[in-house]
């Protein structure tokens, strides 16, 4: 038994989505009439009681959408300096938007409303950036999972309207989030111009990712998404897979939680893990010992048939998914000892 914890990404459609997918009716989504994608994307719109939305291959496409559309040549995006949109996507924001970044050092990656406020660029100040965009992520994948307190998002929301700057949400496992704290995605649909979901993580879906916004925002989205190159045929199967996920997926987000907080307890008392970060979702982070390399703790744990990926230097991290069952978690428990 191989127990692949390296992501949530590496799940197999079920066989109950699988079935839906096989069923799904199809078209031209280019053409505008693949009617299970048009599905999908009224289902999430309506979900979030936002206008519209845009069904992509990722999540790093939707959130490159979305800086795409709200910025201009020239510009910054406040995130945290271990925001997703600025570590691991390529660079995209200098390259397809040609903007900078103002980097913040969040809370476990959990900017504040007072640090947004303090970062804006004045617009009469020639000689920087003119502020664009302020894009939070939850949860926070580099914090461990950790996600928001919606009171300080909606802080965040009434400084953004005050200086009249879209607020973006790269929400690629919000439901690991609404799971927990027992809040809407309407609630995240009032307080966001553009929200970015992914499908292909804790809600198991094989690809797929969804850009939600105003209707003018995801027609200039599904624009630049033409340019882009991921322009869709025959997605309708993929979709279907996304109709699946949020029907039949999201309540059970609960069961990865509790799973993942066991596999931080096992690690909690190893004399090799200096730090377990607090376990709020579905991903585990473990500090080493200066002394232990994290690609040879990553190798041996390989040896042994668990998975996982280095996370920076000294750390670790495991995430759970649907695939991870009981067995797994008992079988991790006897290899790790």
């Amino acid at each position: 038994m191989t127990i692949d914890l390296r992501s949530d990404t590496v799940t197999r459609p079920t066989k109950e989505m699988q079935q839906a997918m096989w069923a799904a009716e199809l078209g031209d989504d280019v053409m505008g009439d693949d009617p299970t994608v048009n599905a999908l994307q009224e289902k999430a719109a309506k979900l979030f009681n936002m206008e519209d939305a845009l069904f992509c291959p990722s999540g790093t496409m939707t959130n490159q959408l979305a800086i795409r559309v709200h910025t201009q040549p020239g510009s910054d995006v406040i995130c945290d300096k271990y925001s997703h949109i600025y570590l691991y996507e390529g660079g995209g924001i200098m390259l397809n938007s040609l903007s900078s970044v103002k980097l913040l050092d969040g809370n476990r990656g959990r900017l504040s409303a007072v640090q947004v406020a303090e970062a804006i660029s004045p617009e009469n100040d020639i000689h920087s950036t003119l502020t664009r965009l302020v894009s939070l992520e939850n949860t926070m994948n580099k914090g461990g999972g950790c996600y928001y307190d919606f009171e300080e998002i909606k802080a965040i929301r009434e400084v953004c309207r005050e200086h009249r700057i879209p607020l973006h949400l790269d929400g690629a496992r919000l439901f690991n989030a609404l799971v927990e704290t027992g809040e809407s995605p309407a609630q995240y649909g009032r307080e966001f111009d553009t929200i970015s979901i992914c499908l292909s993580k804790g809600l198991g879906c094989p690809v797929g990712s969804l850009l939600i916004g105003t209707k003018a925002s995801i027609n200039k989205a599904r624009r630049f998404r033409k340019v882009m190159g991921g322009g869709w045929r025959q997605a309708g199967f993929l979709a279907a897979a996304g109709i699946y996920a949020l029907d039949h997926h999201v309540a059970r987000l609960k069961e990865d939680h509790i799973r993942a907080r066991q596999i931080g307890d096992m690690f909690s008392d190893k004399p090799e893990v200096e730090e377990v970060f607090p376990v709020d979702t579905n991903i585990v982070i473990i500090r080493l010992a200066p002394s232990v390399p994290e690609t040879d703790y990553v190798q041996k744990l390989a040896e042994s048939g668990i998975r996982a990926v280095t996370f920076g230097k000294n750390l670790v991290r495991f995430v759970t998914h649907l695939d991870f069952t009981d067995e797994h978690l008992n079988e991790m428990q006897r290899r790790i000892g």
